[in-house]
C-alpha cells in the first residue's frame, strides 16, 4: 500500500480496507447467529426486569433541623430555597419565621423547632427553605441541612406515637404530617 503524504487520506486504501472487512464479516454466519441470541438475550432480560417485584419505598425530602431528622412526602414538595430570602413579620408568633416569595407567592416559614419543642440557634442556622403544598396551601418549612432525596423503604416503618408525624424509620427518620403541622401553627 502506498503511502501517502502526511496528513493526506488515501481513500482508495481506506475503502478497500473496508471492503475487505465486509466480506468477512458477510461470510461468517456465525456471527450473525450469535448477535441475534445476544440481542434475544437483552431483550429476556430487560423484559424480566421490569416483572421483578420492587421493594416499596416511600419516596421523601430528608432534612435535619434541631439535631434532629425528618423527612416530608416528595410529591408535596414544591421547592427548596435558600433562607436569605426569609423576611420577618412583625408581632408574629414564635413558630412564624416569617415569609419568603417562592414562584410568585408569598408564603409563610414555620419554625420546626418552636412548634416540636426543640433546641435550636437563631435564624443563622437555618440555611434552606423547604416549601411544600398541603390541600391547596403552600408554606416553608425551615431547616438546617437538607440531606436530599431517600427512598425509604416501607418495611419497618412504625406508625407514630403522637405528634405532627405519620411513621418512624428505623433510623429515627420521621415524616411529618403536613396536615397536622398546619394545624399546629395556627393554634
Amino acid at each position: 500500500m502506498a503511502k501517502a503524504p502526511h496528513g493526506a487520506v488515501d481513500f482508495g486504501a481506506l475503502h478497500r480496507r473496508l471492503d475487505e472487512a465486509e466480506a468477512r464479516l458477510a461470510g461468517d454466519a456465525t456471527g450473525e447467529e450469535r448477535r441475534r441470541e445476544v440481542l434475544a438475550e437483552r431483550a429476556r432480560a430487560i423484559a424480566g426486569s421490569r416483572e421483578a417485584p420492587r421493594a416499596e419505598c416511600e419516596p421523601v425530602l430528608a432534612f435535619a433541623v434541631g439535631g434532629e431528622r425528618y423527612a416530608v412526602a416528595v410529591e408535596a414538595v414544591s421547592q427548596v430555597l435558600e433562607a436569605r430570602g426569609l423576611q420577618p413579620l412583625v408581632a408574629a408568633p414564635p413558630w412564624l419565621l416569617g415569609a419568603m416569595v417562592a414562584r410568585t407567592r408569598v408564603v409563610p416559614v414555620l419554625d420546626l423547632r418552636q412548634l416540636l419543642g426543640l433546641g435550636g440557634g437563631g435564624l443563622s442556622d437555618l440555611g434552606k427553605v423547604i416549601v411544600v403544598e398541603h390541600e391547596g396551601e403552600a408554606f416553608g418549612l425551615a431547616a438546617e441541612v437538607l440531606e436530599g432525596r431517600l427512598e425509604v423503604p416501607r418495611a419497618g416503618l412504625v406508625q407514630a406515637p403522637a405528634g405532627p408525624f405519620l411513621w418512624v424509620a428505623p433510623d429515627r427518620l420521621a415524616l411529618l404530617d403536613l396536615g397536622q403541622l398546619g394545624l399546629a401553627g395556627r393554634g
